[in-house]
């Protein structure tokens, strides 16, 4: 058996604005388990990024540790990348974001990463709303520690150590919404026809996305009773409408726009059936998508898709005026005011 990616690609491949084909926005070979939704992500992040255009060399991206800050290896190896320790994936981007606001910051987290050693981190990341994408590929379990419950295993939710669930679960999304993220969005690793235009959306939002990611873990939580397994997610998924990116020279539409139920083909072969529900959720209202959550939750759904959307969010650096050049092209006369303005600052704060 054979551990090395092919380097072979199709002469005639699709080629993007920039002249480029998917192969320079992959990684290196996968070694998660075979199977496992965060290589779906992956490939969904690499579409995404392919479809947009965008330079390799202008992203960074970043992550903590778990199963999930390990996919950053699986994409963009021609990118900018910064693998911090556990749950402090935040702060990293934070201080990378305020030295080169020019980059574009994907940052990879899991639920363990993120709702519990993370959690702290996270909530200040939305408030100050950093310019960044934030993909949360939640499974409910620690994977790499043999799978113990995290904190958003839904309650009763059974993995395959065996043992039901006690506790209430973290919702990201509500977290997100209530702390003012601009964007928020949940979806299924397998719904790849979904994914990619929610990545691409989040990377064109001003300000902090969050795309909280249902990724079943094929080896401890893929059991009929886990509420984060394949079989689970494909008989309770209810979206919110499949939508597109739609960039301003060009107009992408649905396939059925007229239809409420829309069958969707997943990357294993199975289907599932998306239920849209565009009167009854205000996306830009975050009292309706609150409640369209909870109820959602009370009849045993996953809402899915576009949650909620401030076209008018503003980011940290026009929150706080930073500069608008990134801190290391700044030069010694950019940074020293002179003798004059440092007398009149002191003199304002006496």
């Amino acid at each position: 058996m054979s551990y090395l990616k092919s380097s072979f690609r199709h002469p005639e491949s699709p080629k993007n604005k920039l002249g480029y084909t998917e192969a320079n926005y992959e990684g290196a070979l996968s070694t998660l388990c075979a199977g496992c939704g965060h290589d779906s992500i992956s490939n969904s992040i690499i579409n995404a990024c392919f479809e947009l255009s965008l330079e390799p060399h202008k992203i960074a991206k970043m992550s903590g540790i778990g199963c999930s800050s390990k996919t950053p290896a699986y994409f963009l190896s021609k990118s900018h990348g910064f693998n911090s320790v556990h749950g402090r994936m935040p702060s990293v981007t934070t201080g990378a974001n305020m030295a080169n606001r020019d980059l574009t910051y994907i940052g990879i987290s899991g639920d363990g990463d993120t709702a519990s050693i993370g959690m702290g981190q996270f909530m200040h990341l939305v408030r100050r709303n950093i310019n960044m994408v934030y993909i949360c590929m939640n499974n409910g379990v620690y994977g790499l520690t043999k799978g113990q419950d995290s904190a958003t295993s839904d309650l009763g939710s059974t993995s395959k150590k065996g043992v039901p669930n006690m506790y209430e679960p973290m919702d990201l999304c509500e977290l997100a919404i209530s702390l003012g993220s601009g964007y928020v969005a949940r979806s299924f690793s397998g719904d790849k026809s979904q994914l990619v235009p929610l990545i691409k959306g989040a990377i064109k939002h001003n300000g902090f996305a969050l795309i909280d990611c249902i990724s079943p873990c094929v080896t401890f939580n893929n059991t009929p009773k886990s509420t984060k397994s394949y079989e689970w997610i494909r008989d309770h998924k209810e979206a919110t409408g499949t939508f597109d990116l739609v960039p301003q020279e060009v107009e992408i539409k649905v396939k059925n726009p007229d239809e409420v139920n829309e069958t969707i083909q997943l990357h294993d072969g199975s289907f599932i059936n998306l239920y849209r529900q565009p009167e009854g959720l205000d996306i830009r209202c975050r009292e309706s998508v609150l409640s369209a959550l909870e109820d959602s939750k009370t009849q045993g759904k996953v809402l899915t898709g576009l949650l909620h959307l401030n076209p008018d969010s503003r980011n940290t650096h026009e929150i706080i005026n930073s500069s608008k050049r990134p801190l290391n092209t700044l030069k010694e006369d950019d940074l020293c005011p002179g003798s004059t303005e440092l007398e009149a600052i002191n003199q304002s704060l006496r």
